[in-house]
């Protein structure tokens, strides 16, 4: 039955299934004062999520507590703890092969623990949602906000989104699930927030009612075949690829890993639509330009504004999705400017290589500044940055 004709109904929680447009566009909200931690607890509440599962790592544990109350209060159809990260992003893709709509979340050392399963997902096409509270994954330990796992993900073929705010996470959480399960993407996405910056600080965020909720899911528009007692999990392998011939196995595989990034490609439609577009742009035909994603954007926001004050214009550019990228309008927002600088939470600069990679001129990219392993990065150090860039290129034009 197409979920579609469940618009209207209400499920066993007495909540009521309402089209995800009127959902997020009409429906009253309310304000409330919270962390990120409680956000995903909200938009879980509202996401008909049939299985979650968890397991403890900091960040994240108390998010995942939060859901195993909802679990308890009726709203999540089933939740347990796994035995170690990579045992619960094997058991979501057991859940998912089945059919059932999944959520997750873990951070740092859990991401790399659990990351073989990622691509796996990828190229299962399991539209599974996991959130990445980002933090340090270095040595020394640290758990502070650290976005160096996004950089690692990345190419897994996995959708990534990466919310700034609280509001902002709350609405990618709901959203996020329907981008992922629409039959022409049909991918896992990550969900990222800065750790700590996001997680544990409150802010006021405009929830949606209690007592209305997404559509559940519907495996059946899925492009692969659910699991079920006609489609045993044995059928998957039934004829391996690599029982008949290398060159059949290599071709099916890089004809797969083409479809999942086209697919990955399929989605920018969707996600277009329901984020409004894949960058915010603010003044972007100043020469001087910042352009990030997460709170480091938000620091160099209010780096433009400190630095206006002084009668130096500097426009900023909002990244939203990691993948897809915004390529084209990355290239379009930034074609006037002259210096693009790019502030991140890690120490490998990953943001700017994918602006680089992306844009003519790419030596009009500053990468930077940098801090690493949970240290601030105050919007003063990103204004010094730029002065003494622009003080450089005046020698340099001088000398």
């Amino acid at each position: 039955m197409s979920s579609k004709s469940l618009i209207g109904t209400v499920n066993k929680k007495g909540q009521k299934i309402v089209d995800p447009e009127y959902l997020f566009n009409e429906a009253p909200r309310e304000r409330f004062f919270m962390t990120g931690s409680e956000v995903v607890k909200e938009a879980i509440r509202r996401a008909s999520v049939d299985i979650s599962v968890s397991y403890p790592i900091t960040p994240q544990s108390e998010a995942a507590a939060l859901v195993g109350e909802l679990w308890v209060e009726g709203y999540v159809g089933d939740y347990f703890r796994g035995e170690n990260e990579f045992a619960v992003m094997s058991e979501c893709a057991g859940a998912s092969f089945g059919g059932a709509r999944v959520f997750t979340t873990t951070s740092g050392p859990g991401t790399l623990r659990a990351y073989e399963n990622f691509p796996m997902w990828v190229g299962s096409r399991l539209p599974i949602m996991i959130n990445f509270m980002v933090r340090g994954v270095n040595s020394p330990l640290s758990i502070q906000p650290d976005t160096l796992e996004i950089g690692l993900v990345i190419d897994t073929g996995m959708l990534i989104w990466h919310a700034e705010t609280a509001q902002e996470f709350y609405d990618y959480l709901l959203k996020g699930f329907l981008v992922a399960e629409e039959p022409d993407v049909h991918l896992p996405i990550a969900i990222c927030i800065d750790g700590f910056f996001v997680s544990h600080t409150k802010d006021d965020v405009m929830i949606t009612p209690i007592d209305m909720a997404i559509p559940p899911y519907d495996p059946y528009r899925s492009p692969v075949p659910c699991m079920d007692m006609e489609v045993p999990p044995v059928r998957m392998m039934r004829d391996p690829f690599v029982m008949k011939s290398n060159y059949i196995s290599y071709a099916t595989q890089a004809s797969w890993q083409q479809e999942t990034r086209a697919a990955c490609e399929r989605s920018r439609k969707h996600t277009v639509r329901l984020l409004g577009g894949l960058i915010e742009e603010d003044r972007s035909d100043a020469e001087i330009l910042i352009v990030s994603s997460g709170t480091a954007l938000a620091q160099g926001r209010e780096a433009a504004r400190i630095l206006a004050k002084e009668g130096i214009r500097v426009g900023t550019v909002k990244i939203k999705t990691i993948r897809p990228f915004p390529t084209e309008e990355i290239r379009q927002a930034t074609k006037n400017a002259r210096l693009i600088f790019v502030p991140e939470f890690n120490v490998v600069g990953w943001m700017a290589r994918e602006i680089k990679a992306c844009i003519p001129d790419n030596h009009r990219v500053i990468a930077g500044p940098h801090v690493a392993g949970g240290m601030t990065l105050p919007p003063e150090v990103i204004v010094d940055e730029i002065k003494k860039v622009l003080a450089k290129n005046k020698e340099a034009i001088h000398g």
